[in-house]
C-alpha cells in the first residue's frame, strides 16, 4: 500500500470518526429535549409507566391548555417578556453610547472603567445576591419590574459593552470623518452611520441579553414574592407542589419558555454569527 494511499484512508477514518462524534454527541444532547416535548404531551401518570415510551397513545394537548387557560400561569410569561424586553432594549442602548465612547474617543479614567467593566463581568451573580437585595428593598424596588430589570442589566452590561466596542472598533473610523465633514455631530455619525452598519453586533448581542434576562432564575426568586411578579422559571418551579410534580405540565411550560429564544436564534442566526466573529477582534 503506497504512501499516498494510507494517507487517504487515515483522513477518510478521521473524517467517519468525527462525523460519528458529531452525531453521538447531537444525540446526547437532543434527546433529553425531545423527551420533554414527548412528556409534555402524555398525561401525568403515562411518564412513569415502564417500560418507557417515546411517542405516546393518549396524545393531548391537556398540559398546554392547562398553562394557557390559567391567568397566574399566562402572567408568568407577561412577566418574563416585559422585564427581558426592557433589559433588551435599555441595555443595547447604554451599550451603543458607551461602545462608542470607548472606540472613538479618549477620556481621562478610560482604562480604569474598562477594568471596572470587566472586573464586574467576572463577579460570580450569586457572592451579589445579599448586597443587591438589601439594596433593592432600600430603594422601594422589591417585588416590581424595576428591581429586575435594573437588577439585570448589572449583569448584562458588562458584556454588552465590551462586545459592542469590539464591533465598533471593526468599523473604520474614515465614516465619522467623513460624516462630520459634512457639518453633522457625533451622535448623527453613531445613529445615521455607525449603527445600521453594526446590526450584526447588536442582534448579537441583543439575542443573548434577551436570553440572560429570560432564563434568570435566582434574582428572580429572591427579588419578588407574589405570584403576580413571578417570571418563567420561578412558575416553572411553582409546579413543583409538596406531595406531587405536575411533571407533564413542567415540560409544557418548559417547551413554551424555550420558544421565543429558539425563534430569535432561527431568525437571526446569520447575525448572530455573524456579530459574535466581529465582536470578538480587537483592534
Amino acid at each position: 500500500m503506497t504512501t499516498m494511499t494510507k494517507r487517504n484512508r487515515n483522513r477518510l477514518l478521521m473524517k467517519v470518526g468525527v462525523i460519528l462524534g458529531l452525531v453521538a454527541g447531537a444525540m446526547f444532547a437532543g434527546f433529553p429535549i425531545l423527551w420533554m416535548l414527548s412528556s409534555s404531551f402524555k398525561s401525568n401518570g403515562e411518564i412513569f409507566e415502564f417500560p418507557p415510551r417515546l411517542v405516546t397513545e393518549d396524545f393531548s394537548f391537556g398540559a398546554y391548555l392547562s398553562i394557557l387557560t390559567d391567568p397566574t400561569k399566562v402572567r408568568f410569561f407577561v412577566n418574563s417578556y416585559v422585564v427581558a424586553i426592557a433589559v433588551t432594549l435599555l441595555t443595547l442602548f447604554v451599550a451603543i453610547m458607551a461602545a462608542y465612547a470607548f472606540s472613538r474617543f479618549e477620556f481621562r479614567g478610560k482604562r480604569i472603567i474598562n477594568v471596572v467593566i470587566v472586573s464586574v463581568q467576572a463577579v460570580p451573580p450569586i457572592t451579589l445576591l445579599i448586597p443587591y437585595f438589601g439594596l433593592v428593598v432600600v430603594l422601594g424596588l422589591y417585588n416590581t419590574y424595576p428591581g429586575l430589570i435594573l437588577t439585570y442589566m448589572v449583569f448584562t452590561l458588562p458584556y454588552a459593552i465590551i462586545m459592542m466596542t469590539g464591533y465598533f472598533n471593526t468599523l473604520p473610523r474614515e465614516l465619522d470623518e467623513a460624516v462630520r465633514m459634512d457639518g453633522a455631530g457625533s451622535m448623527t455619525a453613531l445613529w445615521k452611520v455607525l449603527v445600521p452598519i453594526a446590526v450584526p453586533g447588536i442582534v448579537s448581542v441583543g439575542i443573548y441579553t434577551f436570553m440572560i434576562a429570560w432564563n434568570e432564575y435566582l434574582f428572580a426568586l429572591t427579588l419578588t414574592k407574589t405570584e403576580d411578579m413571578r417570571t418563567v422559571p420561578i412558575g416553572i418551579q411553582l409546579l413543583m407542589g409538596q406531595h406531587s410534580y405536575q411533571w407533564n405540565e413542567i415540560m409544557a411550560m418548559s417547551i413554551l419558555g424555550s420558544v421565543p429564544v429558539l425563534i430569535l436564534f432561527l431568525f437571526f442566526q446569520r447575525y448572530f454569527m455573524g456579530g459574535l466573529a466581529s465582536g470578538s477582534v480587537k483592534s
